[in-house]
């Protein structure tokens, strides 16, 4: 499924339910928010994003704990959570979605390229996913979007017919 796609059925899913969202992003240097607000409408659900690139600014802009980061570096599955409990309080959202992680080429806190984690906190919600993508710094970064929406859709979107049925 497509990043639009998906950013649609998010969207259309929080508009039921009068929710929104909001994104802390890292390799995705915006991207994220990007998408989200490509579906028409969206901005009665998204109510926006910081695009947190620099390791310093998790913590002054989204309230990542500094000791956090000096144990485990900013690509680590605790950080994407921080991440996004930080913006959904910060943003005054229901939900926070996040992304951290290696869009290449080189590694970074002794993490290779590909390496990514991705974080969904809201009411009752609390998830992480950590993946390894490969392909250049475009298709790894393409693909922490996608794989971001697929973390909000999955715990967000109402299954359809088809799907529930699986």
């Amino acid at each position: 499924m497509t990043a639009s796609v998906q950013a649609r059925r998010l969207h259309a899913a929080l508009l039921a339910r009068a929710e929104t969202l909001a994104t802390a992003e890292s390799l995705t240097g915006g991207a994220l928010g990007v998408a989200l607000t490509a579906a028409p409408g969206s901005s009665a659900t998204y109510r926006g994003g910081v695009t947190a690139y620099a390791t310093d600014l998790k913590v002054r802009l989204l309230g990542v704990d500094p000791d956090l980061l000096e144990h485990v570096g900013a690509v680590h599955p605790e950080v994407a959570r921080a991440m996004a409990a930080g913006v959904r309080k910060r943003l005054g959202s229901t939900y926070g979605l996040s992304a951290t992680g290696v869009a290449g080429p080189d590694p970074q806190d002794g993490q290779p390229p590909g390496v990514v984690h991705v974080g969904l906190v809201g009411p009752d919600l609390s998830q992480v996913a950590s993946l390894r993508l490969t392909g250049t710094r475009a298709a790894v970064r393409s693909a922490a979007v996608r794989r971001a929406l697929e973390l909000a859709v999955s715990h967000l979107v109402p299954p359809t017919g088809r799907e529930a049925g699986r």
